[in-house]
């Protein structure tokens, strides 16, 4: 059966904090395989709504499905299994292990998930697939071995886009990931995101203030027209 939607959200609410409400979405969707742009200033409620969206943080109220997987039925732990099997996270700061090389760090998310090794496996072995996708995002394979601490900021920005792609997650996340990049390998990398994300049918949601990014994107939702947490009634 072919998933309609990647991402269900109807009349959310959510707060750190008892009686503290940051977002109140009514709705938003995302299909299966879609690109989406999802821009915001600072402080529009971004980081808290892909904590909802990754079963991070569960909601105060409403419905949210995630790959056909309604999060509010689940247990923390269950929350925790089902995102490591099917979401694929791209941090701002990326939160590559230091310790570990660039190819270790992308096969890390099949060491907690079966079905993302399986799935990595499908069409050899799950070195061959780490090492393809680094070479798919513009990495060379002298890149591979090398310590992590000694990539620059856009090799990091590869390697961890890999590492969430890795066993193609129906889900990828993408928080600010191009912030520290200048314009062209800003460009280049979505570019090759986008075409990675579409190879596995993939939905991409993309979250950033920069509205210049939208041009790249099957659709653009702007946060601070959906959240109304906040907004006095005229």
């Amino acid at each position: 059966m072919t998933r309609a939607f990647a991402i269900e959200i109807d009349q959310l609410e959510f707060g750190w904090k008892p009686r503290q409400t940051l977002l109140r979405v009514e709705r938003f969707e995302l299909a299966a395989g879609e690109r989406l742009f999802l821009v915001g200033p600072s402080g529009s409620g971004k980081s808290s709504l892909l904590s909802v969206i990754a079963g991070i943080a569960p909601a105060s109220a409403g419905d949210i499905c995630i790959l056909d997987q309604d999060m509010g039925a689940l247990s923390p732990a269950r929350r925790d299994a089902f995102r490591a099997d099917n979401l694929g996270v791209i941090f701002q700061l990326f939160n590559l292990v230091p310790y570990l090389t660039p190819l270790e760090n992308v096969l890390l998310p099949c060491r907690f998930s079966p079905q993302r090794r399986k799935l990595a496996m499908a069409n050899g072995s799950l070195g061959d697939e780490g090492r393809r996708l680094l070479m798919a995002l513009g990495l060379d394979g002298d890149v591979v071995s090398r310590p992590s601490t000694e990539l620059s900021v856009g090799q990091q920005q590869r390697v961890a886009a890999a590492r969430a792609l890795i066993g193609s997650p129906g889900l990828i996340i993408a928080d600010e990931p191009t912030s520290a990049l200048d314009a062209d390998s800003r460009d280049n990398f979505i570019q090759l995101l986008q075409k990675e994300c579409e190879a596995a049918n993939s939905a991409l949601l993309f979250v950033s203030h920069d509205q210049a990014l939208g041009a790249f994107f099957d659709r653009r939702v702007d946060l601070s027209e959906i959240n109304t947490a906040g907004r006095v009634s005229a």
